[in-house]
């Protein structure tokens, strides 16, 4: 059986990333696994506690823009205008990194991505810490996103402690764009659309961004997307819907619209991961862009290649 996790507060947290030590705390998008982002040491350890490969660069979380351009060498004029729309929110920029940040959180790259997260809590912690935090979803590398710290305590069996901030509000990882060439890039698609964006692909080389490996976000029950109950591969496992029931022993439906459905994805999948069906069968959503980034979590998931939008 697994140990109970360790609830703490807010200043413990803090004093904690200060120390050096990881901490698992809320965001509008997912929860973090939290380190001092300019402690290189410290950050190793999210890489050890999550079985992360180190090509894979980490997120860094400031209180507001004030912070994000210190930890920035350049700040252009389209970060201003997104991070005054955008910020907080679930929307990660990509730009040249100050040389505080350690190579350790970039995957060596010269660039950082940097956000400002919409939870109160979130912004507590980095204010109080005094430093920027950098943070991965809290769970086993490639894993399902945590969106409750109820899924953090399964993830890791209280080997770290949680600052618990109720269920994330977004549910998806964030959009992240990058600003550090001549044109805005989207990496990682997310609850924020731009619209006409295209899309860098990910090299052999460090990863430009989190999430993109082909295989991510991804319970242990295998996980098939199909287009209506007829493809479902047999009578024995469990069914994710939108539009249409089908014939399954366990049948859950989603909300019909990009918010709600991004909200409850990971819930729904943690807990259908849990009761051990054979296979878990997603009805696909939407082809339209504000479905773009469930789109993006649920190919993953599904280690799909291919696919609309």
């Amino acid at each position: 059986m697994s140990s109970p996790i360790e609830n703490i507060g807010l200043n413990e947290a803090a004093g904690r990333i200060r120390q050096g030590d990881l901490v698992a705390f809320p965001t509008e998008t997912v929860y973090g696994l939290g380190a001092n982002a300019l402690d290189a040491a410290a950050v190793r350890k999210i890489f050890e506690l999550k079985g992360r490969p180190e090509t894979s660069p980490l997120i860094v979380h400031v209180s507001g823009v004030e912070m994000a351009r210190r930890y920035v060498s350049e700040w252009p004029a389209q970060a201003e205008e997104l991070a005054r729309r955008y910020w907080p929110g679930p929307l990660t920029l990509v730009l040249p990194k100050s040389a505080e940040i350690p190579d350790i959180v970039t995957a060596g790259l010269p660039t950082v991505g940097i956000r400002v997260p919409a939870h109160e809590i979130a912004l507590q912690l980095i204010e109080a810490a005094g430093v920027p935090v950098a943070a991965p979803s809290a769970n086993r590398f490639t894993g399902l996103s945590p969106t409750t710290a109820e899924h953090v305590r399964q993830a890791f069996e209280g080997a770290v402690p949680v600052l618990d901030g109720g269920p994330a509000r977004v549910g998806i990882e964030s959009t992240v764009v990058s600003l550090a060439g001549a044109k805005m890039v989207l990496l990682r698609p997310g609850m924020i659309s731009f619209g006409e964006i295209e899309q860098a692909a990910a090299g052999k080389g460090p990863h430009p961004s989190p999430g993109m490996h082909a295989r991510h976000y991804s319970p242990r029950t295998p996980l098939i997307l199909v287009d209506s109950p007829r493809d479902l591969p047999d009578r024995r496992g469990a069914y994710v819907w939108w539009r249409r029931a089908g014939l399954a022993p366990r049948s859950v439906r989603m909300p019909g619209d990009a918010p709600g459905y991004a909200a409850r994805l990971y819930s729904v999948l943690h807990e259908l991961d849990r009761e051990n069906w054979p296979w878990i069968a997603v009805e696909k959503p939407p082809e339209k862009p504000a479905w773009l980034g469930i789109w993006d979590r649920l190919r993953r998931a599904a280690a799909v290649t291919a696919g609309p939008l």
